[in-house]
């Protein structure tokens, strides 16, 4: 017995000692990843900055970090437009780095205006003097139309290219709702605000189709004049091709035929391809850059922020009163955080203009409000300039149109100035297919108008008082409108009714001041403070790596978000919208569809 409690004890103090010299090192190694999380990478002579399209690109991504990889959702990359703008500026001005290798794929992008502007910066880059070469196994649209920039186009000898214009179908749930008892209630005004269509109708109504082939022929016409250029080939030819049934299922010669392409290769012969381009032998090895190599790039010289500051606050995705905990589509625009933010900027000395980066077809119509009013306090003490990223439309449209300048993406998706309040009645699925009925007292005539607006039968009392609702909604839109751009409430009405604009259009109907990028808004931001030395810093600050570790609400509301999206596909946005709609805000300024593009 006396054995036996020894060896236990010396059992247990042997797991004692295991178990910490285990969180000893697993504590070196966390702050090895904390320290390597910082670390600046060095472009040896001969880099190549290899961008990856892969994934999804939106307006802005999270800081990954260095346990990216272990608290990772679904395997899905989430790459910022303004990481990747960022790193090809870098490659420009790095002189070790020589050139750029694109790596098409099916990258997601949040809107055309976003992979309109890479390939913008690409351009830019070529001007430089380097090489741009690109190769994919398969590559969709919108990698192709970025990939078209380059000096060289390959594609694997069993690849695909995905060429045939753009198109999208809406979904209408009418149908749907009348064989369960359920019926939308919409309060709308203009006749192009199409948002409620989807719930109320069975197919497009004639507006709805006019504006959409009017924006989608404007963002394919100059999708294919830029390809045509870059290919030397004429638009007409490109736009013919996509007419082309065998552009569906094309082999590589008929892509090399047709000038889409310049070569067939397998992966490891591009190798030898690069080797060539940057002079060194078949058996040396190519440093190559990945994108958060750039993101951690060390200058080669040291570059200083020299004179005062320009900041750019970026306001993306839906505009919302508050966040609400599992129903994650992304990142939102809160209402009073925005609004707190843009006060605080307002009060900052050292900040001497703004410019408001906006990609959103709006939400919440209060909200937007608040966040306009935050911008003409902010507008009494320095220069405000909006920069539209693939979306500034409807409540989007409503925050920008306050500011000093606008300056828009040529395939910015604007406008859609209008209105609309959405409640579904399901008193004949309640009431008429379940039989539950519904009985009480009041001390008012309305004190129970939610209740009857949801499951009464009659209900034509409130939904009168809620049309006025937002038609003063739309009056007050029209004002704020009027007010911001110099135009009169009737001149404004003409050119709104929830009408969705091209930039291009919008410039010339005064919705918007000036064709060009970020770096466009911020030169005039500058010049509006009359500034001549001045460098940008981005707010809000993004949520870093640990801040997301120890975030597990977020982390768990994105993990869903992806795997939602995964598992769904096409039906994830219907699905998503049924749920939405029961905890937005009554007044809703929105767009009516999603301009998501591959």
């Amino acid at each position: 017995m006396k054995d036996f409690f020894k060896y236990m004890l010396a059992t247990i103090c042997g797991i004692i000692v295991l178990t910490i010299i285990a969180f000893l090192l697993g504590a070196l190694t966390f702050m090895g990843m904390l320290s390597g999380g910082d670390s600046k990478v060095k472009a040896a002579e001969n880099s190549v900055f290899v961008l990856k399209l892969n994934g999804t690109v939106s307006e802005r991504a999270d800081d990954a970090g260095p346990l990216a990889a272990l608290i990772s959702t679904a395997g899905v990359d989430a790459l910022g437009l303004d990481d990747i703008l960022k790193a090809i500026r870098l490659a420009r001005d790095e002189e070790n780095i020589k050139g750029i290798y694109i790596e098409g794929g099916a990258a997601t992008f949040d809107s055309p205006a976003t992979a309109q502007q890479i390939r913008n910066a690409l351009q830019d880059f070529k001007k430089s003097g380097k090489w741009v070469f690109a190769y994919a196994d398969e590559m969709m649209q919108a990698s192709y139309y970025i990939s078209s920039v380059a000096d060289s186009l390959f594609l694997n000898k069993t690849g695909m290219i995905d060429f045939k214009g753009m198109g999208a179908k809406g979904y209408y749930l009418t149908g749907l709702y009348e064989k369960l008892g359920v019926k939308y209630q919409a309060a709308r005004v203009g006749k192009y605000k199409s948002y409620v269509e989807s719930v109320t109708r069975k197919d497009m109504s004639a507006e709805d189709r006019e504006q959409r082939e009017a924006y989608m022929k404007g963002i394919w016409g100059q999708w294919t004049q830029q390809m045509a250029d870059s290919r030397k080939l004429s638009a007409e030819r490109l736009d013919a091709l996509a007419n082309d049934s065998i552009m569906l299922f094309a082999t590589v010669d008929d892509y090399l035929k047709a000038g889409l392409i310049d070569r067939v290769f397998y992966p490891e012969q591009m190798k030898q391809v690069v080797r060539r381009q940057l002079g060194i032998g078949d058996d040396d090895n190519i440093n190559q850059l990945s994108l958060d190599d750039m993101l951690n790039l060390k200058p080669a010289k040291r570059v200083r922020e020299k004179g005062d500051e320009v900041a750019v606050y970026y306001a993306y995705g839906e505009i919302v009163d508050e966040l609400v905990s599992g129903l994650s589509t992304g990142h939102n625009i809160v209402g009073s955080t925005t609004a707190n933010d843009l006060t605080k900027l307002a009060e900052d000395d050292d900040v001497k203009a703004v410019v408001l980066r906006v990609n959103s077809g709006g939400g919440s119509a209060i909200a937007s409000e608040q966040i306009w009013h935050a911008i003409q306090q902010l507008k009494l003490k320095k220069p405000v300039v909006v920069s539209m990223g693939g979306l500034a439309a409807s409540g989007g449209y409503m925050i920008s149109c306050g500011a000093n300048y606008i300056v828009a993406e040529p395939t910015t998706i604007t406008g859609s100035i209008g209105i609309f309040g959405l409640i579904p009645n399901f008193s004949g699925l309640v009431t008429d297919k379940l039989g539950v009925t519904w009985d009480g007292v009041t001390t008012n005539k309305y004190s129970d108008y939610e209740t009857n607006l949801i499951f009464g039968s009659d209900n034509s009392d409130e939904m009168r008082y809620l049309q006025g609702y937002t038609d003063r909604g739309y009056v007050n839109f029209l004002d704020i409108v009027a007010d911001g751009r110099g135009m009169t409430r009737d001149q404004v009405n003409e050119i709104a009714q929830g009408r969705v604009w091209l930039a291009t259009d919008a410039l010339g109907i005064k919705l918007v001041d000036q064709l060009g990028s970020l770096d466009d808004a911020v030169k005039k931001a500058a010049e509006l403070a009359n500034l001549t030395e001045y460098h940008s810093t981005a707010y809000p600050a993004k949520t870093s790596w640990i801040e997301q570790l120890f975030n597990k609400e977020k982390r768990t509301d994105s993990y869903l978000d992806t795997q939602l999206r995964q598992a769904l596909g096409d039906l994830y946005e219907p699905i998503m919208q049924l749920r939405q709609d029961q905890v937005r805000n009554r007044l809703q300024a929105r767009l009516p569809f999603s301009v998501e593009i591959q």
